[in-house]
C-alpha cells in the first residue's frame, strides 16, 4: 500500500521558502537582466535609431549609459554598441560590447546585441559562432530586424553545409522583407531547395506542419517540378469563395459578376481579340450556369486599366480577369483599393498582392520550362545562344537563373542579331569544354541560320531545346528541315486537344484568331476562363490541376499560374508533338 508524506505545516513552509528566496535571488544577480529606463531620451534615441539616424542615437545611448546605475548601465551600452554597428563604424561597436555584462541584458536590448554579434561573426567569416549568438528568440525586435535575424541563423547554416535548415530560416525571414530584397530571398530558398531530389524534397514538405513558413515554398517547388504538392498550399484567410455559387463535383464553382479587362483599343488590342475570342469560347461552351460577364476597355494604358478595373467593381464585379499589359497588371497591383479579387494576364512588375493571381506566357516562363526539361535528363552543361530582342533576352535570363538554382552551369553564352553570322569558332570551343545542350531563345529564321553552325561543331546530337518563339517566321517545310530535332515548348492544344475545345485544325479552319500565331492567345484566353471557374479548386485542392489549352496549371502559393507546357519538335520540317 502506498504512502504519501503528511504536508508540512505552513508556518515551517513559509519559514523554508523565505531563505531559499533570498539564496535564488542572490544567485540571479549576475545573470538577471534588467531592462533600461522608458525615460524620454531613452524613447528618443530609439526613435533616431529607427528612424536610420544610427549614429546620433549611438550617441544619445552613450551618454545616457555615462550616468546610468548599474543595473541599466549595461543595457544601454547594448543599444549603443548596436547603434554603432548600424552607423557602420563596428570599431565603436566592438568598444562598447567590450564594456557589458550580456547576462545583465534583456528583451530587445539583448537580441539587438546578439544580432549584431552574429552580423559580425559573418562579417569576419566565422559563421560557426552564429548559431551560438542567436540562441535566444528575436520576438522582441521589430519585422525588419528578426527578418536580418533569421537571415544570419540562415547563412550560418548554408556554411555548414545545412540546405533545409538555411531554407527554412529564410523562409521565416521573408515576412519582413519587402521589394527586391523579398524577391532575392525567393531565388534563394529556391536555390537551396533546388538541392533536393523529387523524393527528398516531397518527404520533407509532408513533414512540415499546417502553418510552417517554408510549406509553401517547398510545395511551389514541387509544383514547378510537375509534382502535386502533399496538402494544399497555407493560404490563411486570403480566399474567399463563399459569394460564388456551390461548386459542382469537378471543383467548378464561377464567380458571380465576372468583368473582364482587355485593351480593346490602343496598341495591344490587336493582341486582345484573340485572348477575347479563346475567353468567350471557353465560356459558351460551358452548359452550367454561367456568371454575368462584362468587357472593360483599358486602352493599354495603366491608368486606363486601374479606371476600368473600377468601374467593374463599381457596377458590381467579384471577380476581375485582367489586364493585359505588364504596365497595367503592375500598376493594377499597386493601388491599394484593388481589393476584389483579379486574375492579371501578364507579368506584373511586382509580387501579386494577397488575394490576386497572375497568369502569363511570358518569355521567362519559357526559360523556366526549358531549364528543368533538361535538368530532368541530366542535362546541366548548356551553351546559351540568345536574341539580342527583349523576348530572347528575358528568356535567357530566366534559363540561366533556373539553370544554375538547381545545379546546372553555362558553358556559354552567345548573343546574337537578326542574322547570326559565323559562330563556328565559339561553337567549336563549347563543344570541347563539355556542352552536353543547347539552348536556343531565338526565332525561326535565326535558328535556321544557327542550326548548320551547330552541326558542323559536333552540336547536332546534343540534345537542343528553344522556346515557343521557335515557330515564328517559319511555315515552310523546305527550309525548316534544319530546325529536325530542336526540342520547344507548345501549347497542348495542338497536341493533346483542350477539354471543352474543338481541335486546334478545325478551330483554325473556322475562326480566325484561332490560327497562325494568334492561336497561343486564343488558348491563353480559354484557360484564363477555366483558372476563373475552378480557382476554388485550384486553390484548395491538391489535385486542382487544370488540363488547360496551354498546358497543365497549377497555383504555387504566391500568386502565380505555374504552366507545364506540352512539348514539339521538327520533323521533316514540320512541327509535331512529343511525348514527355
Amino acid at each position: 500500500m502506498h504512502t504519501h508524506a503528511r504536508p508540512a505545516p505552513p508556518s515551517f513552509r513559509l519559514r523554508w521558502l523565505a531563505p531559499c528566496l533570498a539564496v535564488l535571488l542572490a544567485a540571479g544577480c549576475a545573470s538577471v537582466a534588467t531592462a533600461p529606463s522608458a525615460a524620454p531620451e531613452y524613447t528618443a534615441a530609439l526613435m533616431q535609431l529607427e528612424q536610420g539616424q544610427a549614429r546620433e542615437a549611438a550617441q544619445r545611448f552613450e551618454a545616457l549609459a555615462a550616468t546610468a546605475g548599474p543595473g541599466q548601465r549595461n543595457a544601454l551600452l547594448a543599444d549603443a554598441a548596436f547603434a554603432w554597428h548600424e552607423a557602420g563604424d563596428p570599431a565603436q561597436a566592438r568598444r562598447l560590447a567590450a564594456q557589458l555584462d550580456p547576462r545583465r541584458i534583456a528583451g530587445a536590448s539583448r537580441a539587438r546585441l546578439a544580432l549584431m554579434q552574429a552580423e559580425q561573426a559573418l562579417a569576419a567569416q566565422q559563421p560557426g559562432t552564429v548559431q551560438a549568438a542567436l540562441a535566444g528568440s528575436p520576438s522582441s525586435l521589430s519585422a525588419p530586424l528578426q527578418a536580418r535575424w533569421h537571415l544570419a541563423l540562415a547563412a550560418a547554416h548554408e556554411a555548414g553545409g545545412e540546405a533545409l535548415a538555411a531554407a527554412a530560416a529564410r523562409a521565416r525571414a521573408d515576412a519582413g522583407l519587402e521589394g527586391e530584397a523579398r524577391q532575392q530571398n525567393h531565388r534563394a530558398i529556391e536555390r537551396l531547395l533546388s538541392s533536393l531530389d523529387d523524393a527528398s524534397l516531397a518527404a520533407r514538405a509532408a513533414a512540415l506542419p499546417a502553418g510552417d513558413a517554408l510549406y509553401n515554398f517547398a510545395a511551389r517547388a514541387l509544383v514547378r517540378r510537375g509534382l502535386a504538392p502533399p496538402r494544399p498550399f497555407d493560404s490563411g484567410d486570403v480566399w474567399n469563395f463563399a459569394q460564388r455559387p456551390p461548386a459542382a463535383a469537378d471543383g467548378y464553382r464561377p464567380p458571380r459578376k465576372l468583368a473582364v479587362l482587355l485593351p480593346l483599343s490602343g496598341q495591344l488590342a490587336t493582341a486582345a481579340v484573340p485572348v477575347r475570342d479563346g475567353l468567350l469560347a471557353g465560356y459558351y461552351g460551358e452548359q452550367r450556369a454561367r456568371p454575368e460577364i462584362a468587357f472593360y476597355d483599358t486602352a493599354g494604358t495603366p491608368a486606363g486599366a486601374v479606371a476600368a478595373y473600377g468601374r467593374a467593381v463599381a457596377e458590381g464585379s467579384d471577380f476581375v480577369i485582367g489586364p493585359l499589359g505588364r504596365d497595367e497588371a503592375t500598376a493594377l497591383f499597386r493601388d491599394p483599393s484593388a481589393t476584389v479579387p483579379s486574375l492579371a494576364l501578364n507579368r506584373a512588375g511586382i509580387a501579386a498582392p494577397p488575394g490576386h493571381v497572375m497568369f502569363s506566357l511570358a518569355p521567362e516562363d519559357d526559360g523556366v520550362a526549358a531549364a528543368d526539361y533538361l535538368l530532368a535528363r541530366e542535362r546541366r552543361n548548356v551553351l546559351v545562344i540568345a536574341g539580342n530582342d527583349e523576348n530572347g533576352q528575358r528568356a535567357a535570363e530566366a534559363f540561366r537563373t533556373r539553370l544554375l538554382e538547381r545545379g546546372g552551369q553555362v558553358a556559354a553564352s552567345l548573343s546574337v542579331g537578326e542574322q547570326p553570322g559565323d559562330l563556328s569558332a565559339r561553337l567549336v570551343q563549347a563543344a570541347a569544354g563539355g556542352a552536353d545542350s543547347v539552348f536556343l531563345a531565338v526565332r525561326g529564321p535565326q535558328a535556321r541560320a544557327l542550326a548548320p553552325q551547330l552541326a558542323l561543331a559536333g552540336l547536332a546530337s546534343r540534345t537542343r531545346i528553344g522556346t515557343s518563339q521557335l515557330t515564328s517566321g517559319t511555315g515552310r517545310p523546305e527550309e525548316d528541315g534544319v530546325l529536325d530535332g530542336i526540342v520547344y515548348p507548345t501549347e497542348a492544344w495542338s497536341s493533346r486537344g483542350a477539354p471543352g475545345l474543338p481541335q486546334a485544325s478545325l478551330a483554325a479552319a473556322t475562326v480566325p484568331t484561332a490560327r497562325g500565331a494568334a492561336a497561343r492567345l486564343f488558348a491563353f484566353g480559354y484557360d484564363a476562363w477555366r483558372i476563373a471557374a475552378y480557382l476554388e479548386r485550384l486553390v484548395t485542392r491538391t489535385d486542382g490541376e487544370l488540363r488547360g489549352a496551354t498546358g497543365d496549371l497549377r497555383l504555387d502559393g504566391f500568386g502565380n499560374v505555374v504552366r507545364q507546357p506540352a512539348w514539339a519538335t521538327f520533323s521533316g520540317g514540320t512541327p509535331v508533338p512529343l511525348t514527355r
